[in-house]
């Protein structure tokens, strides 16, 4: 009996052991799908729905749309000025604008593409600041 309870105590300790080499994440430290997830309930959920399916003819879908999973750049510069124009997205037309959103940093701007894009039955690509930082150069 004092054997099975001496290989249990150093089981935990080892556990132990173990646990406490294990690298943690920094305090406040979050994900960029994580952060994202909050820009899009903040700024984007209104139009584009809580599932990204968006509103017929008015808002466009954000599930598996050529918009979404294409060119980053494009994307981006959708975010930062918006859309004006009635622009077909996968053959259909939506008639409610866009504003930009150029106020956002381009951490956010990073996040909310990258949340969109890896979220709704996407599996795309991250959107990085350096992208949105180049992106924003072009203006």
């Amino acid at each position: 009996m004092k054997k099975i309870a001496m290989i249990g105590v150093a089981l935990c300790a080892t556990l132990s052991f173990l646990l406490a080499q294990t690298p943690k994440k920094p305090a406040g430290s979050q994900s960029s799908v994580t952060r994202g997830k909050k820009v899009y309930e903040q700024y984007c959920l209104t139009c584009h729905q809580v599932d990204g399916s968006g509103v017929p003819h008015l808002n466009p879908p954000l599930i598996k749309t050529s918009f979404v999973l294409g060119d980053k750049g494009k994307l981006i510069q959708v975010i930062l000025k918006g859309m004006q124009a009635s622009e077909p997205i996968d053959d259909e037309y939506y008639s409610n604008n866009m504003p930009p959103h150029n106020f956002l940093k381009d951490q956010e701007i990073a996040d909310v593409l990258t949340y969109v894009r890896r979220n709704f039955g996407n599996k795309a690509s991250a959107v990085t600041t350096a992208d949105v930082k180049t992106a924003r150069a072009k203006n």
